[in-house]
């Protein structure tokens, strides 16, 4: 666990508009990445068995390894860029409590977010180099953060995490100041 990763809820209250650190940040992209590939092959499994319902025929996916890369490009870069540019997080990124922002924490426009998705693949073709700001930099930004005029922060509903967490310790019979 890094020094910027909450360890409990009260640390996870007063952590919120912090820099994401790279584990959490890991964390959103894996479950992210497992949804872009899941829901690709659904959907293209989806359309084979409505183009063989509607024809009556059986239908086999031999398209060209270029169209079907093609589209998995389009796919992911639409996953990732329409909710950045909406809401400033993936279904990753909000299941661990991070959001993307603007370099100076304002919420993340839509150029930004498309500037951000079209830099991520770059940031995987220097061979990783371009995560390594993530591990050495302070403010934990990538290549694509960087070109995008990103950051990610952790960001989550404190109120009520801060709530929650004054409840158990209620519960727990625990004296605590509010």
């Amino acid at each position: 666990m890094t020094a910027t990763e909450p360890r409990g809820p009260t640390d996870a209250v007063s952590l919120q508009g912090h820099y994401a650190g790279p584990v959490t940040r890991l964390l959103g992209y894996v479950v992210d990445q497992s949804l872009v590939v899941a829901l690709f092959a659904a959907g293209t499994a989806l359309v084979v068995w409505g183009v063989s319902l509607v024809t009556s025929r059986e239908v086999h996916w031999s398209v060209s390894a270029w169209v079907t890369a093609a589209a998995f490009v389009v796919w992911q870069f639409s996953y990732y860029a329409y909710p950045w540019a909406v809401s400033g997080r993936t279904p990753g990124m909000a299941l661990v409590g991070i959001r993307v922002v603007t370099a100076e924490g304002d919420p993340a426009a839509p150029r930004h977010a498309a500037l951000r998705a079209f830099a991520l693949p770059l940031t995987f073709l220097t061979l990783g180099i371009g995560f390594l700001p993530i591990l050495l930099g302070r403010h934990h930004r990538a290549l694509h953060d960087l070109v995008g005029g990103t950051t990610v922060v952790y960001s989550w509903d404190a109120r009520a995490a801060r709530w929650r967490f004054l409840a158990r310790q209620q519960d727990a019979g625990v004296a605590h100041p509010v």
